[in-house]
């Protein structure tokens, strides 16, 4: 038959079809289960897990359980049966106990930290099922929670991880994950080049775990972990999205205060206490009490304490304004109405302040809970080895960020480094810039007024009326200035060839300081590192801003950098032997005591009690008022 006379002989059915009410209700029926497979088929080809870089199409299920009322009746969630097996085990790391080596297994662990960044080598001789100290508040342990919760899907990306160690990231959730609330684990293999990453990572799936409950989903190149984390959220089937680091560790009853929150509001994200698992020997340590995630102007991430009023007691979950983002929980429907992560945001870097952002912003909420704890072990930049890339794609991400989110406050973060941010390209963000028209998101003003109203007192993007500022040139040797010398938090300070010594205002990475009115010398461009008094010599610390050893004063008449409370009566000196900076007994007449800034408020040092912020030492505080200095 021809394809006119098919085309004919359909006309003529349909025809046929529209002379009868019972023949156009048999069509429009036969239309719309048309329409839905069509659709349905467009939908799925659109939604495919690898096609990240394509919006997602988000539809609701049926069986969401944010279609339905639930009631408010409260349950107790802890496998006791489970906490008492744990109770009972022994052995190499259970009970988060460290593993020490012995010196002839050293270098062997030496090797595989070197290639993993974590001592791989200690891992294996853990169990993968190993048991953890209970860090949570004590009241945690008799804390209930809604007895109806949402179904959860936990997303775990890995690039070449260590066996012992993936699995045993998911042993953690399978063992302390009530089954009825777990829906499925998704594990997204970034491309990884070692073999223990393909067939012996599914045999030991298909024997240790629920195969029903497990989505291994394998990227056809290097994606990073943005893009991987937005694959498995495209396959996943859970009320609730989790995403977990490949190297973290779910600890006792976890999974019920994560989620609680959530069911309340389905536009709530929340974040565990990320407890510490060591690098080198794997020891499992508490987070401690709790702090609020925020940044400063260079986009790194920094710490705020809790402010009265942020929690009824210790175990109440609170708001923080940025996540850590290597562990948190967020309803699909949430995560895919805010755009999912950008997609033009490429490998790793500034995806935990672009979601942060976008949560609260658009009408969400972001908290921690500190009665759900996860285990994560640092180690450097997992996500950057074997990318190779022409450009800078953290700074293109962080800028893609500022430029949708920060409005008018993206020029703080220009102004701290202009040659590298202003000619950077960061690509077309018209797409995130719809969603945050479309969903009627707040200014970035709001973040800064209402949500970290703190964050500008502690991290402002411009440091006025310091005390002093600039280099600090040796006195003794005016070819030497105080240097960093590329030290990192904890190490020790010395000094070096200045780089300047005709202009000591000039800027240079490693010699611009300033003594801000916190009363500390803070390192400029850095990560927020201040100089900090460790066994009687100068180190580099994070910043505290609460004094102690990180309070220092200048003395315009002696020349001479005070260190620590008055009383104690030390000076920065320089070591001319070993180059390094130490603090000896002030005396007015020893040269190697003297320094020189580039810029000097004289009018705020001598009135040192007046400006900036309070002297928190009380003794040092009456001492200044005493003796007006």
């Amino acid at each position: 038959m021809s394809v006119k006379r098919c085309v004919v002989k359909i006309n003529y059915l349909i025809f046929k079809l529209l002379k009868s009410p019972r023949g156009i209700f048999i069509l429009a029926c036969w239309t719309f289960i048309l329409f839905i497979a069509v659709s349905y088929l467009i939908v799925s080809f659109n939604n495919d897990p690898y096609k990240v870089d394509k919006p997602y199409i988000y539809i609701e299920p049926l069986t969401s359980y944010y279609r339905f009322q639930h009631g408010q009746v409260k349950r107790d969630w802890h496998d006791l049966v489970q906490i008492e097996r744990e109770s009972k085990r022994s052995g190499p790391g259970e009970q988060g106990l460290g593993v020490e080596l012995k010196p002839e297994e050293q270098i062997a662990a030496q090797k595989i930290f070197q290639e993993n960044k974590h001592n791989g080598y200690v891992s294996d001789k853990i169990a993968r099922d190993r048991s953890l100290p209970d860090t949570r508040p004590a009241g945690c342990k008799s804390k209930l929670y809604l007895s109806e919760l949402p179904t959860v899907s936990v997303i775990i990306p890995f690039h070449n991880e260590v066996l012992s160690t993936l699995t045993r990231t998911i042993h953690s959730v399978f063992n302390r994950s009530p089954p009825e609330l777990l829906k499925e684990v998704i594990l997204v293999n970034d491309y990884s080049d070692k073999e223990h990453c393909y067939g012996p990572l599914e045999k030991y799936i298909a024997e240790y775990f629920d195969v029903n409950k497990v989505k291994l989903l394998v990227m056809s190149k290097r994606s990073g972990l943005m893009w991987a984390r937005l694959a498995g959220a495209r396959a996943a089937a859970g009320d609730v999205l989790v995403f977990m680091d490949c190297h973290t560790e779910a600890n006792v009853n976890w999974l019920p205060p994560l989620i609680e929150p959530i069911a309340l509001n389905y536009k709530t994200c929340v974040c565990p206490y990320i407890d510490v698992i060591s690098s080198s020997n794997y020891a499992y340590g508490s987070a401690g009490k709790g702090t609020r995630g925020v940044f400063n102007w260079q986009f790194y991430y920094e710490f705020l304490p809790l402010r009265p009023g942020d929690q009824k007691d210790e175990t109440d979950p609170f708001q923080s304004p940025v996540m850590m983002g290597c562990v948190f929980a967020i309803s699909a429907k949430f995560f895919w109405e805010l755009g999912g992560y950008d997609t033009g945001m490429e490998i790793w870097g500034g995806e935990q302040y672009e979601l942060s952002f976008k949560v609260w912003l658009c009408h969400g909420v972001q908290l921690d809970a500190p009665c759900s704890r996860v285990g994560h072990l640092y180690r450097p930049r997992p996500f950057l080895s074997s990318i190779n890339t022409t450009y800078d794609y953290a700074h293109r991400n962080y800028k893609r960020v500022a430029e949708v989110w920060m409005d008018e406050y993206a020029q703080n973060v220009y102004e701290k480094d202009p040659d590298e941010w202003y000619p950077l390209d960061f690509g077309d963000v018209s797409f995130m810039k719809n969603i945050k028209q479309k969903l009627k998101c707040k200014p970035f003003k709001y973040f800064l007024e209402v949500v970290a109203p703190d964050m500008l007192e502690k991290f402002p993007p411009h440091e006025h009326d310091v005390f002093a500022s600039g280099a600090i040139q040796s006195v003794a040797n005016p070819n030497l200035c105080i240097d960093t010398l590329g030290a990192r938090s904890g190490q020790s300070i010395g000094v070096y060839h200045c780089k300047s010594p005709f202009n000591l205002t000039k800027i240079h990475a490693r010699q611009m300081f300033l003594l801000r009115r916190h009363r500390d010398i803070y390192v400029e461009l850095s990560n927020n590192e201040c100089f900090d008094i460790v066994h009687g010599t100068v180190s580099l610390f994070h910043c505290q801003f609460n004094q102690g050893n990180q309070y220092f004063r200048y003395n315009l008449d002696t020349q001479q950098i005070m260190c620590g409370p008055k009383r104690d009566k030390l000076c920065m000196e320089v070591n001319m032997s070993t180059k390094l900076i130490i603090t000896a007994l002030c005396d007015e007449n020893k040269v190697l005591q003297k320094w020189k800034w580039g810029f000097v408020n004289t009018t705020m040092l001598k009135n040192w009690n007046e400006y900036g912020k309070p002297i928190m030492d009380m003794i040092e505080n009456e001492d200044v008022r005493r003796e007006n200095y």
